[in-house]
């Protein structure tokens, strides 16, 4: 059975001033869109952005560690690579962009949505996840290991030879993913939602003989 929740949205005000990184004074941003822009090379490490929308944003070799992000949206980004272990984000949409690669490590979430997002070899290890949404997205080879798993809904995504090793899936969907093989432990898998083509995979995985 899926987790039935409702992720709360991010709290952005009507009215946004546009913004560039050569023009910052200090490392918190609020109330400010971003567009159409590519950030190269910054360290962004520890500033907070708070109502701001990137919108056509490119980060190239950006430092984004231990960053805190509330009632943000990503729109058409590309953060591929990108560095944010360590990153706080709160209320945060990700939409249709591109983290191929992406380093979340030990990132606490909360109320974050991922839509349409292609987010193959991203790391997201040790990581507290709670109340996020993965819709559409492209996740394979994405390394989930000992995350804290709270509420956490895959829907459509694929997510093949994905790492949930040390992860419960206790609550967690998985049977309208696509996926041929994945990494998980025996005693984690208690509570996993799978369709029935998935259960025999999981049961081959683990060393039974399935008779077909």
């Amino acid at each position: 059975m899926s987790v039935a929740m409702k992720v709360q949205k991010p709290k952005i005000p009507k009215v946004l001033m546009p913004f560039t990184f050569e023009e910052l004074e200090d490392n918190y941003i609020t109330q400010s869109i971003l567009e159409d822009y590519s950030v190269q090379y910054n360290d962004l490490a520890r500033f907070t952005f708070n109502q701001v929308i990137f919108r056509n944003v490119a980060f190239v070799e950006a430092q984004f560690e231990k960053v805190e992000l509330v009632d943000v949206i990503f729109e058409n980004c590309d953060l591929s690579n990108l560095n944010m272990e360590g990153a706080n984000i709160h209320r945060v949409e990700f939409r249709n962009s591109r983290m191929v690669g992406t380093n979340f490590s030990d990132a606490t979430f909360r109320n974050v949505v991922f839509e349409n997002c292609k987010l193959n070899l991203a790391a997201f290890g040790y990581s507290d996840v709670k109340q996020v949404e993965f819709k559409s997205c492209l996740l394979n080879n994405a390394d989930f290991y000992e995350c804290a798993f709270d509420k956490v809904v895959f829907e459509y995504c694929e997510i093949e030879a994905a790492n949930f090793s040390g992860t419960s899936l206790k609550g967690v969907d998985l049977s309208n993913c696509q996926y041929r093989q994945l990494s998980a432990s025996a005693e984690h898998l208690k509570g996993c939602t799978v369709n029935q083509e998935q259960a025999i995979g999981f049961a081959k995985m683990l060393g039974l003989l399935v008779k077909e």
